[in-house]
């Protein structure tokens, strides 16, 4: 599987943005994907996650302003990011996997990484 991230930009605070995630090759429906961030200097950190059929979505953020989604028949995962900060400024990645034995929010689970795609957010 690769995987093809798109949609960051410069946005606002408050504003909106919408990621996505454009996978190739077979079996998209096998994986359940996630995002994750990696802000300047810092390390790699979950973001969002959803399985295999959209029934069960985690996240990182108890204000949910993220959603993640995906749409199968397009291999598409998606992470529609609502009321910015700068704080979220980030890469963001979106990553595939088949097994979490440490949970959809362990990127140990994650086979398959995009290349990035980055998100700033200005005060």
């Amino acid at each position: 599987v690769q995987l093809q991230a798109s949609g960051g930009g410069l946005v606002q605070a408050g504003g909106s943005l919408r990621l996505s995630c454009l996978a190739s090759g077979s079996g998209f429906s096998d994986y359940f994907m996630g995002w994750f961030r990696r802000a300047p200097g810092k390390e790699r950190v979950f973001v969002a996650a959803i399985d295999w059929n959209g029934r069960v979505t985690e996240y990182a953020d108890p204000a949910k302003r993220f959603t993640i989604s995906r749409d199968n028949a397009k291999k598409t995962v998606y992470l529609q990011m609502n009321n910015l900060k700068p704080e979220d400024t980030a890469v963001y990645y979106c990553a595939a996997g088949k097994f979490a034995p440490d949970g959809l929010n362990s990127d140990r689970g994650y086979d398959y990484w995009g290349q990035g795609t980055l998100v700033t957010v200005s005060s």
